[in-house]
């Protein structure tokens, strides 16, 4: 074997793996590991990727057999690395029978997932499924599904009827307890479709809890030019990273069947509460604020956001508050931690666009800052610098930035809460309707963000977003 740990595609391990949503994130991450993994100790773990949503990632994998470049980012210079643990890519809506066939393979153990907030039908205020999301509906109804929840469903069903062991089900999204809300998602799904087949998963079914880290910026077609000139080969799907990698996971697999993660550098821990809370409050958190706040005065990325001194200070005001609501994993110092985190947002070659971190706030704020709020709330610390940053989300998505330009909100709640802000005369009046959307913000918390998030609103409407994090910080 090759020592970089990649197989000939004549020579690859068989598909132990099906991963959905295969973009550049789990492409720069969960496929790198997994190749290392079995590099270091062998194993059939070769995955098969499935779009939910478009065939371009397919169309653009194929043409180099499903092998592409992966790219780290050092600030030193690019290191590009060729990946080729991947198989087969399907796209689901075009043919939901084949991808529900490959998943209820038994020589499949695992099933992972990186599909955004969004992808779960979710409430992420509750945590709960959402029944009338119109991808939930069909999905009860059908044997070919179309959303994630209903994929994994229907698969376990399958793998049941066939005496087949379930997969673990290991989702790599950036979720709060991630594994367990997943696991609350598939049973009420599957109660509905069969409440024996509930009983069955509840029973047999594993859902590790993960944490995942490694900043992925989108690829651009200059990216893709200047790619295939450095390594010689044209690539239509090379994916680029930041060097930083990190990986947790909860040690709990359906007969304990996976790949030795753990010689690949993956944490395999008992509990990866600690972790996934310390990354989704100190990381998720301030990438969110700053996206926000950054992208209303006008700066493309978030290392373009963090050398301006003002945002920076601003992180830093950020941790102060978010770090007496996080409980540090065992060996961790905290502050080490952010000054870490800052390091990695400063990285001038990651290109990281707080367009693009800025998508999907709807599902993100819940678990990236709203929790960490409650906590703050309940026990009498600040919350101005999170207040600030859920202030400049509703200016956000309001639809114009403070250059009076029109901005490209891409949120499932985008039209709701565009229609909402337009129709108020006042920042008092924004905040207060958008702080009725419980599918965000339940009420109880909505009450006590009323006075902090309309003061922060307030003086982002009337003299802009700087001024609003200095005040922040002072």
């Amino acid at each position: 074997m090759p020592a970089d740990g990649q197989t000939p595609a004549a020579t690859r391990p068989a598909t132990g793996i099906v991963h959905l949503g295969l973009g550049a994130f789990f492409r720069g991450f969960g496929c790198v590991y997994v190749a290392d993994a079995m590099a270091a100790s062998g194993g059939d773990w070769g995955i098969a990727g499935v779009s939910l949503r478009s065939p371009a990632t397919r169309d653009a994998l194929r043409l180099r057999d499903w092998r592409y470049t992966s790219v780290t980012l050092a600030p030193e210079g690019e290191a590009p690395r060729d990946i080729s643990v991947l198989n087969d890519v399907l796209v689901a809506p075009e043919d939901p029978e084949a991808v529900l066939a490959i998943m209820a393979d038994p020589a499949v153990r695992i099933v992972t997932l990186t599909v955004t907030e969004k992808g779960y039908c979710h409430n992420p205020a509750t945590g709960e499924l959402n029944l009338d999301h119109p991808d939930i509906q069909h999905d009860l109804t059908h044997e070919l599904p179309v959303s994630a929840p209903g994929f994994l469903v229907r698969a376990l069903a399958r793998r049941k009827a066939n005496g087949t062991a379930p997969f673990t089900v290991l989702t790599c999204d950036n979720l709060p307890k991630n594994g367990k809300l997943v696991r609350g998602m598939v049973l009420q799904l599957a109660s509905r479709i069969d409440p024996a087949l509930a009983d069955w998963i509840a029973a047999k079914g594993k859902f590790p809890s993960t944490m995942v880290d490694r900043i992925t910026p989108a690829t651009t077609d200059a990216d893709i030019a200047r790619i295939a000139l450095l390594t010689g080969t044209p690539d239509a799907a090379p994916v680029l990273h930041e060097p930083f990698s990190q990986w947790a996971v909860e040690d709990d697999f359906v007969d304990d069947a996976r790949p030795a993660l753990e010689d690949a550098g993956v944490e395999m821990v008992v509990d990866v509460t600690a972790h996934e809370d310390m990354k989704l409050r100190m990381l998720n958190g301030t990438h969110s604020a700053l996206a926000y706040t950054g992208y209303l005065v006008g700066h493309e990325t978030i290392a373009d956001t963090v050398a301006d001194r003002d945002f920076a200070r601003y992180a830093h005001a950020l941790w102060d508050e978010i770090m007496p609501a996080v409980t540090a994993p065992e060996g961790v110092s905290l502050t080490d931690y952010a000054d870490a985190l800052m390091s990695r947002y400063a990285n001038p070659a990651i290109r990281h666009r707080t367009w693009q971190i800025a998508m999907d706030g709807s599902q993100k704020l819940p678990q990236r800052i709203l929790g960490t709020v409650r906590d703050n709330l309940d026990a009498g610390r600040s919350v101005a610098g999170l207040c600030t940053a859920i202030a400049a989300w509703m200016r956000y998505v309001s639809g114009t930035d403070e250059a009076g330009k029109c901005i490209d909100v891409r949120d499932p709640l985008a039209d709701r809460l565009f229609a909402l802000a337009e129709a108020q005369s006042s920042p008092a009046d924004i905040v207060a309707a958008l702080l009725s959307v419980e599918e965000i913000f339940p009420a109880d918390l909505a009450a006590r963000l009323q006075e902090p998030v309309t003061r922060a609103a307030t003086v982002i409407w009337d003299e802009g977003v700087r001024a609003a994090i200095t005040r922040a910080v002072s």
